[in-house]
């Protein structure tokens, strides 16, 4: 009673009273559905709750949050249903509360993908109200404040969830107050031994270099009184985790670190901010390149401040934030301080700032766990984006974007919109061409060219760093080859159904439905695709599908009436072997292999004589009369070695309209070599035309297609 009487009166500082007693009335259900209930500590169940409460009300969270504090347990761990809290409190409450609630424990194969199949639902929690992760927050907080009662593994194992996911997501909602805690609090946890260490080595260089502080101190102090400069100085503490981080990340020493002294100087407005700037800079000597401007480009969180490194006396290094005291508020409680303010308009603009930047992060996620495959793919993007060094990049039109650090050209695209990414070809840095796996640096103007049929390319996931880009490609990729296998699947199921005198299209329904149904699936199309991709065979698909008063012989639908016509642009399901890269003009064979599709051949490759003769395994094909295409060759070159023959090769292979794609020199003897040349041609025509050309070089004995 004494705890909700607290409660209730710090309250009054900014709640009115009936909005106090709905506050009042949570409480006194939770702790009636609580009844009995006690926690590992032996303390009653509903101190918990009480506890999560008091923590949102320090930051000014609004009344519906504090009830769905002080109830957020009750649906799951009590005989309440969701409808009653309705009735009783309302949706939007129960809204937040069911947001929060612990799910329904499903079975996984491992911990880490039930762990990302909650956080994925909570992230559709969060998209419908962004209080139901602030609550989660103060959960999660006071759950760590009383960790110690649990067993040492079960510590280890929350304490790294926390430093995963939750502190993270506390520093990217700005509130740098309870992300400091949680981080603090999860190394203790996980690292008992090298928190005890640090924290020692802390207090005793604390102790140390106390004169110091108070000496830069009162230089800054006297300094900004002089200037008639209204500010208060004060030195900023690094909390151990960070310690512990930087001394990992960027094999710094403990001293090293220690020996950056770090201060914040708060003031009234932004231009007093610059000025201040202009002051210690007066005092100390800045140092180049440490200056960051995070009033006018903020970062993603909404956190703005001047930040400058200075070089003090005794080669010390002095770290110094400038900020007002709006910022200030806004960057230890972040979207927190959006629930409730009362403030002037300038205030409530960069507050409402904050607010719409961590919306727009949660629409991102929401739009990133529609397109992932799994909620591990899902989990592993939103890590990547959850630890962002970030760099600013400007469009040609002067707008801003912030990125991680190390992120690409393709990144930036995406990031513009999922359209221009999926359509980009190349880009210009600063009005340069240059390579789309580029990293970018903070303060370049990027300029994406797009091209209309442009598609997304495999590749590109080796150098893409934000969940986003990394996301949509995926996506983008994955219905492509959908689509391609349900064509493909389709003209091989055609093919073996005219033995029949059928094709897919006659199809009884009756029939159809049946083999759907005894092997699960769901719809023709997802028939056609297992045929496409090589998982079932269309000669016994159209076996099993012919219809009933047509009794052909087995070996008539092992021999297909036309062969299967391909042009080179079947996408993913077709590929091209490289033991013999075959061309348009060769006599060509198909091996279905499971998961890929197709693989053609020339018929006079040795790697498919095992499968000409089984009609499960092998579909026959020709060129289709239109081929559009480059297809890649090697050629065997045996020549006398001279001074310029590459330069040779290369400008005979340009002449005939290919492209060299490799090359590669073996030297047999001192004067003999040969040379090994991968190139790209249309046809078997454009091939000869190509060694024409190659054998007219005097020095070339002979070139033979490998």
């Amino acid at each position: 009673m004494a705890a909700i009487r607290e409660l209730a009166e710090r309250l009054t500082d900014y709640l009115g009273e009936e909005q106090i007693n709905q506050v009042r009335r949570a409480y006194f259900y939770a702790e009636q559905a609580h009844d009995g209930q006690r926690r590992k500590s032996g303390e009653p169940y509903v101190t918990h709750p009480l506890a999560v409460a008091s923590i949102l009300a320090e930051m000014n969270m609004d009344y519906q949050s504090l009830m769905a504090a002080m109830l957020h347990d009750v649906i799951e761990d009590t005989l309440v249903d969701k409808q009653a809290l309705s009735d009783q409190f309302g949706d939007t409450v129960t809204g937040i509360v069911d947001g929060v609630s612990k799910l329904t424990h499903l079975h996984f194969e491992t911990k880490a993908e039930a762990q990302a199949e909650n956080f994925q639902k909570m992230v559709m929690a969060m998209a419908e109200d962004i209080r139901v992760i602030l609550v989660k927050l103060g959960d999660r907080l006071h759950n760590m404040r009383t960790l110690g009662v649990m067993a040492p593994e079960k510590q280890r194992r929350i304490a790294r969830e926390t430093l995963d996911i939750y502190a993270p997501i506390a520093s990217r909602l700005g509130m740098h107050d309870v992300h400091v805690e949680l981080e603090d609090l999860a190394f203790r946890a996980y690292y008992p031994m090298r928190y005890k260490h640090i924290g020692r080595a802390v207090k005793q260089a604390r102790g140390n270099r106390r004169d110091m502080i108070e000496r830069i101190e009162n230089t800054l102090t006297e300094a900004l009184e002089r200037e008639g400069l209204p500010a208060k100085v004060s030195g900023r503490q690094k909390h151990l985790y960070s310690i512990y981080r930087k001394m990992v990340t960027q094999k710094k020493s403990f001293a090293e670190i220690m020996d950056v002294f770090a201060f914040r100087i708060v003031t009234d407005k932004i231009d007093t901010c610059y000025r201040i700037l202009g002051a210690v800079h007066n005092i100390y000597k800045p140092v180049p390149g440490r200056f960051k401007d995070y009033i006018a480009i903020p970062k993603a969180n909404g956190y703005q401040s001047l930040h400058t490194d200075l070089f003090g006396a005794r080669d010390i290094t002095i770290e110094v934030q400038i900020r007002t005291q709006e910022m200030d508020e806004i960057a230890n409680a972040g979207i927190a301080s959006h629930s409730s303010y009362k403030a002037s308009d300038n205030k409530a603009s960069r507050i409402e700032g904050s607010y719409n930047r961590a919306r727009q992060w949660v629409q991102g996620l929401l739009e990133m766990q529609k397109q992932a495959g799994s909620s591990m793919e899902f989990i592993e993007n939103v890590k990547i984006d959850l630890f962002p060094d970030e760099v600013y990049l400007f469009t040609p039109k002067g707008r801003i974007f912030e990125l991680p650090k190390g992120a690409t050209p393709v990144d930036f695209a995406y990031a513009v919109h999922t359209d221009i990414g999926n359509s980009c070809v190349s880009c210009r840095i600063n009005r340069r061409l240059a390579p789309l796996s580029t990293p970018l640096e903070s303060g370049q103007t990027v300029e994406i060219i797009t091209a209309p049929g442009a598609q997304p390319n495999t590749a590109w996931l080796n150098f893409v760093i934000t969940g986003k880009a990394r996301t949509n490609i995926r996506h983008f990729l994955k219905n492509k080859q959908r689509d391609e296998s349900i064509a493909l699947g389709r003209r091989l199921l055609n093919q073996f159904m005219a033995s029949f005198g059928s094709s897919v299209e006659e199809i009884r329904a009756q029939s159809l439905a049946s083999y759907l149904e005894e092997n699960s699936l769901h719809d023709l199309d997802e028939l056609l695709m297992e045929i496409g991709l090589g998982n079932r065979m269309a000669f016994m698909v159209a076996q099993r599908l012919q219809p009933a008063n047509e009794e052909e012989a087995e070996q008539d639908a092992e021999s297909p009436k036309r062969p299967l016509s391909i042009s080179g642009s079947e996408g993913v399901v077709m590929t091209y072997a490289r033991c013999c890269h075959p061309i348009p003009g060769d006599h060509i064979l198909g091996h279905i292999s499971s998961g890929r599709g197709i693989v053609v051949h020339r018929e006079d490759c040795r790697n498919i004589h095992e499968f000409r003769q089984d009609p499960k395994k092998c579909v026959y094909l020709d060129w289709d009369r239109d081929v559009d295409d480059d297809f890649e060759v090697s050629l065997r070159i045996e020549l006398a070695s001279q001074r310029g023959i590459i330069a040779s090769l290369a400008t005979k292979v340009s002449a005939a309209g290919a492209n060299i794609r490799r090359i590669d020199i073996d030297e047999k003897e001192a004067r003999l070599s040969t040379v090994h040349l991968d190139i790209s041609v249309r046809s078997r025509v454009h091939l000869a035309r190509v060694m024409k050309r190659i054998r007219a070089i005097k020095s070339v004995n002979r070139i033979l297609r490998a």
